[in-house]
C-alpha cells in the first residue's frame, strides 16, 4: 500500500481537494482480480504533500454481513506506513487481513467462504482526513474495487456422494493426471471448500471431506484417501493430506491404516495451538520422540508461530480471536492469537506448504 503525494505544495490547513490546476486524487489496485493468497498493490496518486488520508476497505460475507478495515496515512515520499486504524506500520496486505465485522452487526462472526464460485468483492476508498468506523460521514476522494477469488478459471467443482463419502472434489484445468490432496477440517463439522479450491487452483486435485458427526468417522478419511488414489485424474502415488485442528489427528492416523500406501516423507506442520497450548506441545514432542526411536527423526519438520492463534487459514484471511461455535450458538469458541502475528503465520505457513508440495508431490 503506497500513498504518494503530488509535487504541488499546499500550506498546512489549506489543502484544496478540488482544483483546476492539478489532477484529482486517484486510487489504483493491481491486480484487480486475483486469488486470495496473492498480494494486491494499492496506490494513491496526486495527493497534496503531508495530507492526512484514510484507506477504508469493506465487503460483504456470503451471509450478508459487512466486514471492514481502516488505515491512516500521510501522503509523502514514502507513504507506506499506517499511523493508526485497524493495523500499524508497513503491512502490504493489512487492509485485507485486519478486516473485522462492522460495528452494529452480528457478534461472534468468523469469515469463511461458503460459495467458492463467487469472489469477495472488496471496495477500497480513499477518504479525506484520519477517520474511523465510529464517524458517520466521510468524504470519499477516490475508490477502486478488487475481486478476491478462491478458485482459478477452469477448475472443476464436483460434488461427491457415494459409498458413504460426502464432499467436494476439485480438479485443475488441463489433461492431467495430477498430484492430489485430501483436505480435512476440524470438529466444527460441515463442508468447507475454500482451501481445497485454492489447492486445485495451484494444480492439485483436492477433495474436501465432510466427516465429523458421521458414524464411520474413523473409516471415512481412509476411504477418501483411497478414492483419490484410484481417481483417473490422479497420480496414485502422489497423494498428500492436509489437516486443521482435529483434522491434524486424522492426518497422522491415516498412513497407519491397512491399504494406505505412503510414498513420501511425513511432514507435520504444528500450526501454533492446533490442539491447545499444552496438548500441542505434548503431542509434538511425543511424535518427535517416536520418530527418533525409530531412526526417522529426519522425517519431521516442525514450525512454531508464537503469537498466532488456533486457526491457520490461507494467507490474508481475517483472524477471529473468538466466534460462535459451529456446534452450538450458545457456545463461544476462543481461538486466540494477535492479528499481525497471526497474519504473518498464515502467510509463512502457506508458502512453506506449497513449497513442500511442489518438491514432493509434483517433482
Amino acid at each position: 500500500i503506497t500513498i504518494w503525494h503530488s509535487h504541488c505544495f499546499y500550506p498546512a490547513g489549506k489543502v484544496r481537494w478540488k482544483s483546476n490546476t492539478r489532477p484529482a486524487p486517484v486510487l489504483t489496485a493491481a491486480p484487480v482480480r486475483a486469488l486470495v493468497d496473492e498480494q494486491v498493490s494499492i496506490r494513491g496518486h496526486f495527493l497534496p504533500l503531508h495530507c492526512p488520508v484514510t484507506l477504508h476497505a469493506r465487503m460483504h460475507s456470503d451471509e450478508g454481513d459487512l466486514w471492514e478495515s481502516f488505515a491512516h496515512y500521510n501522503a509523502d515520499e514514502r507513504g507506506t506506513f499506517s499511523l493508526g486504524g485497524s493495523y500499524l506500520g508497513c503491512e502490504p496486505m493489512g487492509l485485507f487481513w485486519s478486516m473485522q465485522p462492522a460495528p452494529g452487526g452480528r457478534e461472534g462472526l468468523r469469515l469463511r467462504k461458503k460459495s467458492v464460485e463467487s469472489p469477495y468483492t472488496v471496495h477500497v476508498s480513499l477518504l479525506e482526513g484520519h477517520v474511523s468506523t465510529s464517524e458517520g460521514q466521510w468524504s470519499e476522494l477516490a475508490a477502486v474495487t478488487v475481486e478476491r477469488w478462491y478458485i482459478a478459471p477452469g477448475v472443476k467443482r464436483i460434488e461427491i456422494n457415494q459409498n458413504g463419502l460426502v464432499g467436494t472434489l476439485f480438479i485443475p484445468p488441463g489433461p492431467g493426471p495430477f498430484p492430489a490432496m485430501l483436505d480435512l477440517w476440524g470438529m466444527g463439522g460441515g463442508l468447507q471448500e475454500y482451501r481445497s479450491s485454492l489447492l486445485a487452483s495451484k494444480g492439485y486435485v483436492s477433495f474436501s471431506l465432510a466427516y465429523f458427526g458421521w458414524s464411520l468417522l474413523v473409516f471415512l478419511p481412509q476411504a477418501a484417501f483411497l478414492l483419490l488414489q484410484d481417481h483417473p485424474q490422479v497420480v496414485s502415488d502422489r497423494v498428500g493430506i492436509i489437516g486443521l485442528s482435529f483434522g491434524c489427528y486424522l492426518t497422522l492416523r491415516i498412513p497407519t491404516k491397512t491399504g494406505v500406501k505412503v510414498r513420501h516423507e511425513a511432514y507435520f506442520i504444528n500450526l501454533s495451538n492446533v490442539f491447545g497450548t499444552f496438548n500441542s506441545w505434548f503431542l509434538d514432542h511425543q511424535i518427535e520422540e517416536r520418530l527418533r526411536s525409530a531412526g526417522k527423526s529426519h522425517l519431521l519438520t516442525r514450525l512454531s508461530y508464537p503469537g498466532a492463534g488456533h486457526l491457520i487459514e490461507p494467507p490474508y484471511s481475517p483472524s477471529a480471536r473468538t466466534s460462535i461455535s459451529d456446534v452450538s450458538a450458545a457456545v463461544i469458541t476462543m481461538w486466540g492469537g494477535h492479528p499481525a502475528l497471526h497474519a504473518a503465520a498464515q502467510e509463512d505457513a502457506w508458502k512453506k506448504i506449497l513449497d513442500y508440495l511442489e518438491k514432493n508431490l509434483r517433482s
